[in-house]
């Protein structure tokens, strides 16, 4: 029976022009399509957005559920609702408002107060919505701040750099980060395309881990006689589509729980015949200093003769 070939769960078979596998974000560049609404799930949704856009959907949330008990009050005979006589139906409206706010919130000043039976109903309906809507939004934030994440910066490029007598793919990490993240290890893997076929080949590294990792660290794959690179050219690498996927793992010692990270460089972000500067120097009272902005520095070298 024929050994399978290597698949990291990306698929070898493509068509058409291929971009890049992973996302400068980290993300897969996968578009998905044909997701019923039965698959969606909105916690996920809420707990992956952006800050803008959570903090977005919870105020247009807010304003449309008190324009709707608004309505619901404005409805209602003049006077169902004590405090919100107005001279102007507008006016009216916007007391309406406000006092479904202060229904909602279970804030309740004074200044406004239900009159009637139907009044009585729905603001009692509306206190349990605001309870459950805000127990929901309280959650949903806790979930955002609670949940672990490894905020790891990546070198802009990977370099092609001498390594002892050979030369080596190297590039550059660091936690942007004050938490401490320890037991960090990480994989690597060569993509290239192939007559409409994606190739995937693990490349050895160095090291594959690291005990601490307050500064950064230079993950180098040794480029030699059994390293997939050693025939490679750059000119070679742009006509495969050649792409390096790279894996974090690591321990976050302030959540107790294993965070990862995702980064890919492509063909045209690989420099050959560099190496990486220094990121930290030791300052006058024997600290080390650590600018994390100069974590992707790099200085090219002279070629040879």
């Amino acid at each position: 029976m024929r050994k399978p070939s290597f698949d990291p769960g990306l698929t070898q078979q493509v068509t058409g022009n291929l971009d890049r596998t992973i996302n400068k974000d980290g993300s897969f560049n996968v578009e998905r399509q044909g997701v019923g609404w039965r698959n969606i799930n909105p916690y996920l949704q809420l707990i992956n957005v952006g800050w803008p856009t959570f903090f977005g959907i919870v105020l247009a949330s807010y304003l449309l559920v008190n324009t709707l008990f608004a309505l619901l009050y404005f409805a209602l005979s003049p006077g169902s609702v004590q405090g919100t006589e107005a001279p102007t139906a507008f006016g009216r409206f916007l007391k309406d408002f406000f006092f479904s706010a202060h229904t909602l919130t279970t804030v309740g000043y004074g200044i406004f107060a239900p009159a009637s039976m139907a009044a009585n109903a729905i603001s009692a309906f509306e206190a349990l919505v605001g309870l459950m809507g805000f127990a929901l939004a309280t959650g949903l934030l806790f979930g955002r701040v609670s949940r672990p994440s490894a905020k790891i910066g990546f070198s802009a490029n990977a370099l092609v750099a001498p390594y002892q007598e050979r030369t080596s793919l190297q590039f550059r990490i660091v936690n942007m980060r004050p938490n401490v993240i320890i037991e960090i290890g990480a994989s690597v893997m060569l993509m290239t395309v192939e007559n409409g076929t994606r190739r995937f080949q693990e490349l050895a590294l160095e090291r594959d881990g690291i005990r601490f990792f307050p500064l950064t660290w230079t993950v180098v794959h040794p480029i030699d006689e059994t390293s997939p690179m050693l025939t490679k050219t750059a000119e070679e690498l742009a006509t495969q589509h050649g792409e390096i996927l790279i894996l974090i793992k690591g321990f976050d010692d302030t959540f107790n729980q294993v965070v990862n990270a995702r980064y890919s460089y492509r063909f045209d972000e690989i420099v050959w015949n560099a190496k990486f500067t220094p990121a930290f120097h030791i300052d006058d009272q024997g600290r080390m200093v650590l600018d994390v902005c100069d974590v992707g520095k790099f200085e090219s070298l002279a070629k040879e003769a």
